[in-house]
């Protein structure tokens, strides 16, 4: 699955995220739901890379990625330090800026991601999640 797609191990500093990337144009990062992985994207990621710099990553925790060790109140695990990842990964591969779709647990991440990191994120989808409200 996604054979024709570039693997790669990219280092944050807290722990290895796994990508698969391909295409040539704007770049658009993917990022997959609980309990799943990068492969989610397997059905429209080989679609998206006609027009579009594809980028599939494994979340912490998940797939082929770092599980670093986790504290009492889960902090490593929380949706900022993953999106803290997701935005060390898009500039270790040379973006700037990109667009991001998540679903599940992932459209939380890439939320997180527009939030903390404006200036990276040019466009967001979340995908199956509920709005949350903020107090």
């Amino acid at each position: 699955m996604m054979d024709d797609f570039t693997a790669s191990e990219i280092l944050t500093g807290e722990t290895s995220i796994f990508v698969r990337s391909s295409g040539d144009g704007p770049p658009v990062l993917l990022l997959h739901g609980f309990p799943q992985t990068h492969l989610m994207w397997r059905g429209v990621a080989p679609l998206l890379d006609r027009d579009f710099t594809v980028v599939c990553a494994d979340l912490r925790g998940y797939g082929h990625s770092g599980c670093p060790e986790s504290h009492r109140d889960h902090t490593p695990y929380s949706k900022c330090c993953m999106a803290r990842d997701m935005a060390g990964v898009m500039e270790r591969l040379g973006f700037p800026r990109f667009s991001v779709a998540g679903h599940d647990r992932g459209g939380r991440v890439a939320y997180r991601m527009a939030l903390d990191h404006p200036d990276l994120v040019e466009r967001l989808a979340v995908l199956d999640i509920l709005p949350t409200e903020t107090v």
